[in-house]
């Protein structure tokens, strides 16, 4: 079975499929990468060469994997950063594609938008086409604490109005939301200082769990972090069905790798390096329920 990625890529550093893939991999899954754009780093750096590739070639991709009649083999979809809306029509059909041959396979959708601090950076048109169609297919989303509140339309600053915006979302059809960041009492167009602790955030719609690790004082945003979580987090949800140790797991191997990363004052993750982190991470953090 295989998990087909529908994201950016980039040449140099990790953002999209490239912060995607390797973990996937490492963690024992087969993986059918679809890139969206193609560019030589992140946007994080302000300059950068390349292009989006657009829909048509992802739509083409996919459109040939089920020429090979291996889209049945296919038991999840994973999709982050979609470079404009058009993609996002791609996204939508290469899921409506797997299901209508594999009516079992999840979907796990990255609703890139923006982050706190920053607003929104993708193109006009893709909120709008997360917020209405996509999370609808979704099976499962993993917003930062910005995207809950964009999609959700809900103040996110309390632990209580997040619960609102997260069951708002339930009902709109994903059964898990992961929040990938949560500051309590800072609103998401605040400061990117980082405090003592950040969260993570995980409901089904019947159990909620919260965890909890020291916020590592970047200096800069990390690009690639909300990619991997939901990679890790994607994988481990196919392992367990457990949203509790699916969380509690994500998080070590995350938490493992950023860490490693500060160390060294690398401006991008140092995933090969500190690979061992996916696997068997060297610290462990427990969820409480909510």
């Amino acid at each position: 079975m295989a998990i087909l990625s529908i994201q950016s890529h980039v040449v140099y550093g990790y953002a999209g499929n490239t912060a995607a893939v390797f973990p996937l991999q490492r963690l024992g899954r087969e993986v059918w990468a679809v890139n969206t754009v193609e560019f030589s780093n992140h946007t994080g750096y302000g300059a950068w060469q390349g292009q989006v590739l657009g829909a048509p070639l992802a739509e083409a991709l996919i459109q040939g994997l089920e020429e090979r009649g291996v889209l049945g083999n296919c038991e999840a979809v994973l999709s982050g950063y979609m470079g404009d809306a058009e993609v996002g029509h791609a996204v939508i059909q290469g899921v409506r594609r797997v299901r209508s041959i594999n009516p079992q396979a999840l979907y796990c959708c990255d609703p890139v938008m923006g982050d706190m601090g920053r607003g929104f950076y993708v193109k006009p048109g893709i909120p709008e086409i997360f917020k209405n169609q996509v999370i609808t297919l979704a099976d499962i989303i993993t917003p930062n604490q910005f995207e809950l509140e964009a999609l959700s339309g809900i103040d996110t600053s309390s632990l209580d109005g997040t619960r609102k915006a997260i069951d708002t979302l339930h009902a709109k059809g994903p059964q898990v939301i992961l929040v990938t960041s949560f500051r309590e009492g800072v609103s998401p167009l605040g400061s990117l200082s980082p405090g003592d602790h950040i969260d993570m955030l995980v409901s089904d719609g019947k159990e909620r769990y919260r965890i909890r690790t020291p916020e590592l004082p970047f200096t800069a945003v990390m690009a690639g972090s909300g990619d991997l979580t939901a990679a890790v987090f994607l994988s481990r949800y196919l392992e367990t069905r457990d949203i509790k140790r699916t969380l509690e797991l994500t998080t070590a191997s995350v938490y493992g790798i950023m860490e490693a990363t500060f160390k060294t004052n690398s401006r991008e993750l140092i995933m090969i390096q500190a690979q061992e982190e996916l696997v068997a991470p060297s610290s462990l953090f427990e969820a409480v329920r909510l």
